[in-house]
């Protein structure tokens, strides 16, 4: 399997950022960790493994990145104002950065799918439905699409309103969007089993949500004994996978 290391000093968001890519060709597929996680969990957790069919088959390249969760949702103590404008560097430093780079490695600017398992399916669905002229998939697993759960408090700022998807999708009716939405595959999955309770109510309202715009999804409810864990993901992935390199 091609692997490569890439590390650089993002000025938009004051450090150095690392991630890795697993793949010599195939659609390029973005991963965002979970909570508070490192651009080398995909790896650690066994999903490039359960992936490595399509990756060494040349249909997929994944680009796993670092996550700054932990100066913004999960920093409990930062102002609104603080987080929001942290994540909004966040945005900027994928948008503006780690996206050239990937239309650099693939040679032109494709579609880019979006992925991520627990907090990474929120970060996934979020760049997914705010950035759709860049994103055109979205596989979330697992994910809390309501940011006030994970802040544990109301917000009060536009930014972090603009952040949670279960907020702002009721309200876009931008044709734009909406139709790129319509042409775009999105997958959102979650587990009935242990610590899925609040993954199970944000899915079934984003289901609801998209529905309502005639968007169509594929929003899948797997068994109770689906748990809010790695083994379960791995296998969604390969059981995913193959519908948005349809």
């Amino acid at each position: 399997m091609h692997i490569e290391y890439h590390k650089w000093y993002s000025e938009r968001l004051g450090r150095e950022m690392e991630l890795k890519v697993y793949g010599h060709y195939g659609k390029p597929i973005l991963v965002f960790p979970s909570s508070g996680g490192r651009f080398h969990e995909f790896e650690d957790f066994k999903m490039i493994e359960a992936a490595s069919g399509f990756i060494n088959e040349g249909k997929v390249k994944f680009i796993c990145i670092d996550s700054i969760d932990k100066d913004t949702w999960l920093n409990k103590g930062a102002s609104d104002e603080h987080i929001g404008g942290r994540h909004e560097a966040f945005h900027r430093y994928v948008t503006e950065e780690v996206v050239p780079f990937i239309w650099q490695i693939c040679g032109g600017k494709v579609g880019i799918a979006t992925h991520g398992c627990s907090m990474g399916a929120y970060h996934a669905a979020n760049f997914f439905f705010k950035e759709p002229g860049i994103f055109n998939a979205v596989l979330a697993f697992s994910g809390v699409y309501n940011i006030k759960k994970v802040l544990n408090r109301n917000y009060g700022t536009e930014q972090i309103y603009f952040n949670s998807p279960l907020d702002y999708l009721p309200n876009m009716n931008d044709p734009w969007y909406i139709s790129r939405y319509q042409q775009s595959k999105i997958v959102i999955c979650v587990g009935q089993g242990a610590w899925e309770d609040e993954m199970i109510e944000d899915t079934a309202e984003l289901k609801g949500i998209l529905a309502a715009k005639q968007v169509d999804a594929w929003i899948d409810f797997w068994g109770h004994d689906v748990e809010h864990d790695w083994p379960w993901w791995r296998k969604q992935i390969v059981h995913f996978l193959p519908h948005i390199l349809a």
